[in-house]
């Protein structure tokens, strides 16, 4: 880790921006429990559909998101609280931790399906949300989005629409880390410079590419804001990859209880110290990336990059996502969209009838290029014979 740290900051939030996660918001017609509603973007009664009139926050103005000290949090291991009752239960299979109110009872995983639930004891207070990225895709939308998607995988076998059923879908809020990072980067490579050179091989002459090897070096510095880290354990890190991203920098909003109001939250099962480490590997990676495009020539080789990192950062967010786990046969699959873009994308099976189809379509467009190809070579020696002068007999 970097000795260089700029301005410190709290690691713990301070009591101010506390917010209790077991606040209700009643409905004032009929005294109800309001629920955030994706669609409309506000609480919602569930009973009686009267919308509240509670402010909520605005998108997070700059400063209005605390950003802790990572070194400090790390040295100390701070942590702070939600300060609500909560219950948190642990899936045996995927290993997803949810959290709930206490009086919501859950007889499957929102993750995976299963019904091997026990209940989690927190060894340690978990650290609360500095933000949220509320829901907009509505649970009806996801429907459209998941049907939709359905039918443009030309791999699936053609049953999969009618026996993968969205009835499932759930709308979970999933946790992440998100790390800011001022970065320098001195770098040092060989440069490559193509050239070509003549050679001969049984007495023809042939061109050659070679490759001219020079020292070159260099500098990179910029900024890494809201490097994402995802908390959860029990998404398929590939499809979370390909939804993303989250846009926390600009349109997250000050952390609010109502926002979860009516929704599945899962406890973050990447700590923090295993979570910066990630999000140091993926500037690091980046940083290379940088540090490459700056070589001169046409390619590299032996690239050596010491980047120091300066001004760490760290907050707790929470991003929205509806979760589909469907059954085809004897596997499960996931589908994911993102609940605040509707970008998506999953898992499915392969009907293998439909690959061998293609396969031996594609080798018999193949063998009828080839066929033609040689017919035309034929000809083509056919006409160069055919435009050979006559000699002349005197």
């Amino acid at each position: 880790m970097s000795e260089e740290f700029g301005r410190s900051t709290d690691a713990v939030p301070s009591a101010k921006n506390e917010k209790t996660a077991t606040q209700k918001y009643a409905c004032p017609a009929c005294g109800g429990e309001q629920m955030w509603h994706a669609g409309k973007l506000k609480l919602i009664c569930a009973f009686c559909g009267t919308e509240s009139d509670k402010p909520l926050p605005s998108t997070a103005e700059p400063g209005a998101v605390v950003e802790h000290d990572l070194m400090q949090a790390l040295m100390h291991e701070d942590n702070s609280s939600w300060q609500a009752a909560k219950r948190s239960i642990k899936c045996q299979s995927c290993q997803a931790v949810s959290v709930f109110e206490q009086q919501r009872q859950s007889q499957s995983c929102d993750f995976c399906g299963s019904t091997a639930l026990v209940p989690y004891e927190e060894k340690n207070d978990s650290i609360r949300p500095e933000s949220v990225l509320p829901f907009q895709v509505s649970e009806s939308k996801a429907r459209e989005l998941i049907h939709s998607w359905y039918g443009k995988i030309w791999f699936a076998p053609n049953a999969l629409k009618k026996r993968a059923l969205t009835d499932t879908v759930k709308g979970v809020y999933l946790p992440y880390w998100t790390f800011d990072a001022y970065v320098n980067a001195q770098w040092t490579a060989e440069a490559g410079h193509y050239y070509t050179e003549t050679v001969y091989q049984n007495g023809e002459a042939k061109q050659v590419q070679r490759v001219r090897w020079e020292y070159a070096a260099g500098n990179w510095s910029g900024f890494y804001d809201d490097e994402l880290v995802c908390g959860s354990r029990g998404i398929h890190a590939s499809l979370l990859k390909a939804i993303e991203p989250f846009p926390t920098q600009k349109l997250a909003k000050v952390y609010d209880p109502a926002f979860l109001s009516g929704w599945t939250v899962e406890r973050y099962q990447i700590n923090l110290p295993e979570a910066a480490k990630l999000g140091r590997d993926q500037m690091q990676n980046k940083t290379e990336s940088q540090c490459a495009a700056q070589v001169p020539g046409d390619t590299y080789r032996n690239l050596q990059v010491q980047a120091r990192f300066s001004r760490q950062t760290y907050k707790h967010t929470l991003a929205p996502v509806w979760l589909l786990n469907y059954h085809y046969g004897v596997k499960s699959y996931q589908v994911l969209i993102n609940g605040h873009s509707g970008k998506i994308d999953g898992e499915h099976p392969i009907s293998w009838v439909k690959v061998f189809f293609l396969t031996l379509a594609i080798v018999l467009v193949l063998g009828m290029l080839m066929n033609l190809s040689n017919k035309n070579d034929k000809g083509s020696k056919h006409r160069r014979a055919d435009a050979q002068p006559a000699h002349l007999i005197v």
